[in-house]
């Protein structure tokens, strides 16, 4: 009877315990949610560095400056018209 019981026990462990089968499967699926973080916020990131290069002192694109000042300011130009 103690011999089922630690079989019983063990068994129990290896599926359930803090590194059985179902934390080891929990683990691997926290691990690819968190990459794919990872890659959306590098892919952010590389967006704002690439904005913010094109909007600095050695290299300005008015263009970009142009959609920001709009954007931020709510201004259009007289020639346009503007559709909500």
């Amino acid at each position: 009877m103690a011999a089922l019981s630690v079989g019983f026990y063990f068994t129990f462990a290896a599926v359930q315990g803090n590194f059985g089968v179902f934390r080891r499967v929990q683990a691997t699926a926290e691990k690819e949610a968190l990459q794919a973080e990872h890659a959306r916020l590098t892919a952010e990131v590389a967006r704002m560095e690439n904005l913010t290069r094109r909007l600095s002192d050695t290299y300005l694109d008015l263009d970009l400056l142009d959609e920001r000042a709009r954007n931020v300011l709510g201004l259009v130009r007289s020639d346009e018209i503007v559709v909500h």
